[in-house]
């Protein structure tokens, strides 16, 4: 048996500052993916009927639910604090032997559940989209649709492996702008490729399928070169037997488990909402997709550029560095979601209409977008705060205590589901999402609190009633300027597009100012940041 030698004991000191440049770096890449991602699901809504959009974002969701559990969620959660416990422990070349046994063998792993699915996928379909086989045509379109998409899933988890390698080195750039090439990838689908199926006579949406086998490929491809500059190109080689791949997959396990739980709600909810009227699953998703800008935005972020300062701490023994480099992430992330909650929630309607109102997505279809989206909205500071502390588990190498808090989240979720779904609709269904957040949250912190001891928390209190304040006021101002415009007129009024465009500047620099009149460190923490950015 190899004796480790001990960890060093030095403190591990990284800077507020240093996890608020990481956290722009990743926040500026995902913005950038955001915007796209939001011009690919106007372009998607407005193209294709809603049907047929049906089809495609429930075919999207086996592979994409198990690209979270097999791909980036899990691997890069379980993958940076073993890769950095065996930099720390054995040096680099050791770290790097790791990574290419590791990169083998999920290579495997990943190839068997995507044959497996391909072969199931009729099965799958039955599973998940239930209430498609009252309309044949569909549900075999659904089942087509699945078998493109599978090979997905292989593209994005050795694409999360290497996001996960880089955020190990701690570089940033490269893995938060690698999701961009999907949306580039959908957007020039829906409106070149599918243009062409019609002329040969398939049916258009199978080209958004084509157009995310596509993205996913150059997802790989944009991060060779970091790879190459961090020497992390390595040959796979499949590494059952090396034993902190054996490790990684230990705390995978538990992790998969928790993260299932969040991709089941996902499942269940598509699965509820397609036994009600046509239409209902794409309300669900555009919904879904506003309220994920800023979480994906901010608090993937944040949690993302936390973890490794977290795993390095925690690593070196120091427990009081590790809670307060947490206390900082939580201040931030509550910063951008607080206001980010009451911005959307308000500007529901007129979100729902800039975004997605032309084409075939007529007024119907945006106010019962727009019921939805304030339901979900509602629950954005929740789903942020979550991301936020549930790496304060991983760095300790504790994948298995979150697994609890989240199956309080699929208990309620699935009870209120049902509950709702009768009197309303798929908005209920958006609701049960975020009371099931609220209630994960809650059991987070507790869970937190028994295993760390005391948190420190007062200045996170005292934080969130600055915030709290500056997003009402921030609140009364974007509800005003919403009241400005004629949203029956469609996204394509100008008049729509100045007044979505000057009442969010307005709001912003709303609660920025008053952030700033109440003496909020998390503004000086980004300004600083800012700052050292231009600087460099």
């Amino acid at each position: 048996m190899r004796i480790l030698p001990p960890m060093s004991t030095e403190p591990a000191k990284t800077s507020d500052g240093e996890i608020v440049r990481r956290a722009g770096v990743v926040a500026t890449g995902t913005l950038t993916s955001r915007i796209l991602g939001a011009i690919r699901d106007a372009v998607v809504a407005a193209v294709f009927a809603l049907g047929a959009t049906d089809a495609f974002w429930l075919a999207f969701t086996i592979p994409n639910a198990l690209r979270v559990l097999l791909g980036e969620g899990a691997v890069s959660a379980a993958f940076v604090p073993v890769f950095t416990e065996v930099r720390e422990r054995e040096g680099m070349a050791r770290a790097k032997e790791f990574y290419r046994n590791l990169v083998g063998a999920m290579a495997v792993v990943l190839l068997v559940v995507t044959l497996a699915g391909v072969a199931g996928a009729p099965w799958l379909v039955k599973g998940y989209a239930w209430g498609f086989q009252r309309d044949e045509a569909l549900f075999e379109t659904t089942v087509a649709l699945t078998r493109i998409l599978f090979p997905y899933i292989f593209l994005m988890g050795i694409s999360a492996l290497m996001m996960g390698a880089l955020y190990a080195s701690k570089r940033f750039a490269a893995p938060a702008f690698a999701p961009v090439w999907l949306n580039i990838c959908l957007i020039g689908a829906a409106l070149l490729l599918a243009p062409m199926f019609v002329e040969f006579g398939w049916p258009a949406i199978f080209a958004l399928a084509i157009g995310a086998l596509l993205g996913g490929a150059l997802q790989i491809v944009s991060q060779l070169p970091s790879l190459a500059k961090e020497t992390l190109l390595v040959r796979p080689r499949v590494g059952f037997g090396d034993i902190y791949v054996r490790k990684c997959a230990r705390l995978m396990v538990p992790l998969m488990a928790g993260l299932g739980v969040y991709q089941l709600n996902v499942l269940l909810s598509r699965l509820f909402a397609s036994f009600l009227p046509t239409g209902s699953v794409s309300y669900l998703y555009y919904g879904q997709r506003l309220a994920e800008i800023p979480q994906g935005m901010f608090a993937l972020a944040i949690a993302s550029a936390a973890l490794p300062s977290l795993s390095d701490a925690v690593a070196k023994g120091d427990e009081e560095e590790a809670k307060r480099l947490f206390r900082h992430a939580l201040r931030l992330s509550l910063f951008v979601a607080v206001p980010a909650t009451v911005a959307l929630a308000v500007l529901a309607e007129p979100a729902a209409t800039v975004f997605f109102g032309r084409g075939h997505y007529d007024a119907a279809a945006i106010h019962e977008t727009t019921r939805s989206l304030v339901w979900q909205a509602s629950g954005i500071w929740a789903v942020a705060s979550v991301r936020t502390i549930v790496p304060m588990f991983h760095a300790h190498n504790d994948t298995r205590t979150p697994v609890i808090a989240s199956a309080c989240n699929l208990v309620v979720f699935v009870g209120l589901s049902l509950a709702l779904m009768g009197p309303m609709q798929h908005a209920g269904l958006a609701a049960a999402t975020t009371a099931a957040a609220v209630t994960q949250l809650v059991a987070l912190l507790w869970l937190l609190r028994r295993r760390s001891g005391g948190l420190g928390m007062a200045e996170v209190r005292a934080s969130a009633v600055r915030v709290l304040v500056a997003s009402a006021v921030m609140g009364g101002v974007v509800w005003a300027g919403a009241g400005l415009g004629q949203w029956e007129n469609g996204g394509n009024d100008p008049r729509n597009l100045a007044v979505f465009g000057v009442t969010v500047m307005a709001g912003l620099g709303t609660y920025l100012a008053v952030a700033a009149a109440l003496g909020s460190p998390e503004l000086r923490d980004l300004k600083a940041a800012i700052q050292r950015r231009v600087r460099a």
